[in-house]
């Protein structure tokens, strides 16, 4: 029986380390890509709403990596993932939500199910190939309520960021319709139709 129980533990401390690196390395890579392209990353958020776009990006890039790297090496784990859950909830309701579930359509299902991935994570602990689990953190911070810190930190640092530094951009007004023929016939002209 002993053993049995031993390999269960081995199984659940490898999905841990699976989830965290997963879900981590994504956070990292995205990170990565806004600290690499920071002006267009900057006039991204400009467009979708943000008064603060270059800090913003520059932001958004170090949290990403950031808590990216704590999820992938389990260090402060429930903090790690209510960074996730805050930029998860950010862009849901600034570029995903009104685009409804699917990500093929700009939905929100991506931004969700790495929100709901780092909240379960939180609430499983990093398992004992962690950071956490070397400092003797693990058992402490697992659980309900590190799934509710996760969660409730997360939603509400995103709230506290939109509410300081977004507001829903004015919507482009459609083209009058001889406008719109006078600009095709100027692509047709082109050949750029």
């Amino acid at each position: 029986m002993p053993q049995k129980n031993e390999n269960r533990r081995d199984g659940l401390d490898l999905a841990r380390l699976l989830l965290r690196s997963a879900v981590g390395g994504t956070m990292i890579a995205h990170g990565v890509k806004h600290g690499r392209t920071l002006d267009g990353t900057a006039g991204w958020f400009r467009s979708i709403g943000f008064r603060r776009h270059r800090l913003q990006a520059r932001l958004s890039a170090a949290i990403e990596v950031g808590a990216g790297a704590a999820l992938v090496a389990g260090a402060g784990t429930p903090l790690a993932a209510s960074a996730v859950v805050g930029t998860m909830g950010v862009a849901a309701r600034t570029v995903h939500q009104p685009n409804g579930f699917f990500i093929t359509a700009e939905g929100y299902e991506y931004v969700l199910n790495l929100a709901v991935a780092t909240t379960a994570l939180a609430a499983l602990g990093p398992g004992r190939y962690s950071v956490d689990s070397a400092l003797g953190l693990d058992r402490r911070f697992s659980g309900r309520r590190a799934a509710a810190v996760a969660a409730g930190l997360g939603l509400a640092g995103a709230a506290a960021q939109l509410a300081a530094f977004w507001s829903r951009p004015a919507p482009v007004p459609p083209m009058p319709a001889e406008e719109h023929a006078a600009d095709a016939d100027a692509d047709a002209a082109r050949g750029t139709r």
